[in-house]
């Protein structure tokens, strides 16, 4: 059955959590992994799920904040060790805009060494996707789309899955007015809520370019989505996190509502 494994769920700054990165896993358990959070904790988080890094050969990288893109270079690393080692099967594909090509090399090559930098090309695959491309991932059509951020540039993606359920992805910021028809009537989408509305005050989304719970709510609320995926999150509430967000979503939202914890997995 087709499942979304989360690996984490916090923003940049968490401590309590790991930082959102997930999995999009198929029937024939296969993974398509999205982002890698911003250290080598995706690996503890992978083995929490039982997913061993050897089962990873697709990977999306949507931009080159270190929350989503150093974890990338822990799994290339023990990825590269296992093909050296002759206990990798097949190559590891990567997906990214061309902007984050010369940034994944470079690190790589100056904490990776030679052997591992020699496989770029041959064993690990990176693959250049633009503003509307379509790919085959898995058994699955995978549309990117520029999601136009003013900080760093930004790809999200609409995949429709095998049982025909169509899932929206954002990134880590607010779905803009030139996205809407990627997450219109979805019946996913993945949406980031910094916080509360009710805490704005404190954690300051919108001068961080994020939205709130409200916000994600009140927009899938009007796209006609069925399902809403919340995370991206502050960890202050941590252990109260579900309720509060579900609560303060419902207001706002008629369709269902989740607000996973790391490690939890989600039909789809």
């Amino acid at each position: 059955m087709e499942q979304l494994i989360v690996l984490g769920t916090g923003n940049a700054s968490v401590t309590r959590c790991f930082n959102t990165c997930w999995l999009l896993q198929d029937e024939k358990d296969r993974y398509f992994m999205i982002d890698a959070g911003g250290g080598n904790g995706v690996l503890t988080q992978l083995n929490k799920v039982n997913v061993p890094v050897r089962q990873i050969h697709e990977l999306f990288v949507t931009h080159e904040h270190t929350d989503h893109l150093l974890g990338v270079i822990w799994v290339i690393r023990i990825i590269g060790h296992q093909i050296l080692a002759g206990k990798y099967e097949g190559n590891l594909d990567i997906y990214c805009h061309d902007g984050l090509v010369d940034k994944i090399t470079t690190i790589c090559q100056m904490t990776l060494g030679s052997k591992i930098s020699r496989l770029f090309g041959d064993r690990i695959r990176i693959h250049v996707v633009a503003d509307g491309e379509e790919v085959q991932i898995l058994d699955y059509p995978v549309k990117f789309f520029d999601i136009r951020s003013d900080k760093a540039r930004q790809f999200g993606f609409v995949v429709t899955l095998n049982n025909g359920k169509r899932l929206t992805f954002c990134g880590d910021e607010p779905c803009q007015e030139h996205c809407y028809d990627y997450a219109r009537g979805a019946d996913w989408l993945l949406h980031e809520a910094f916080c509360l509305y009710s805490e704005r005050d404190k954690f300051k989304p919108y001068e961080k370019f994020h939205s709130t719970v409200k916000d994600a709510a009140r927009l899938a609320e009007e796209l006609g989505v069925r399902n809403l995926l919340l995370w991206h999150t502050e960890d202050d509430n941590i252990r109260r996190r579900k309720s509060l967000y579900k609560k303060e979503a419902k207001h706002y939202y008629h369709g269902r509502i989740y607000v996973p914890y790391d490690g939890e997995r989600i039909l789809l």
